[in-house]
């Protein structure tokens, strides 16, 4: 009669060891990755479609007096860089593979197309309604006939 006691012991200790090590005790799923950032904020390669968003993206230029340097990467090739102490925009597409970015300022997206131009990065000597205004293109006149 003892033994069988101790049996019905190790079976209810095993039942629950089981129990809360099976289906109630299972690891939560894993978190989702993060979802691609629209503004790039540090130098590096980020991947298109992982890190960052596909779209146009602008920087006011170099950080600390340096030359900012970015280069959208397509495999293994280069699609379009530059070098520059000027602010920049650039179309980084979805089929772009790659985006890298150094001694750049902070880039973020925008619904600007790649065709307009940079915010200048000062505006010392303009009023504050006219801070910030990218002038556009004038349409060509029309013609008289």
């Amino acid at each position: 009669m003892r033994s069988i006691q101790l049996t019905g012991t190790a079976a209810l200790a095993l039942a629950t060891w089981f129990t809360a090590t099976g289906i109630a005790g299972a690891d939560p799923a894993p978190a989702p990755p993060p979802a691609p950032k629209q503004v790039i904020d540090s130098d590096g390669t980020f991947t298109v479609g992982k890190d960052i968003v596909p779209g146009t993206y602008r920087s006011d230029g170099p950080r600390d007096g340096a030359a900012c340097y970015w280069r959208r990467i397509g495999g293994d090739k280069v699609l379009d860089s530059a070098m520059t102490k000027k602010p920049q925009v650039v179309l980084i597409e979805a089929s772009d593979t790659a985006f890298r970015t150094d001694r750049c300022q902070t880039w973020q997206l925008t619904e600007c197309p790649p065709t307009c131009a940079p915010v200048p990065q000062q505006s010392v000597g303009l009023p504050d309604v006219l801070k910030g205004f990218v002038p556009q293109a004038r349409p060509p006149a029309p013609s008289g006939g």
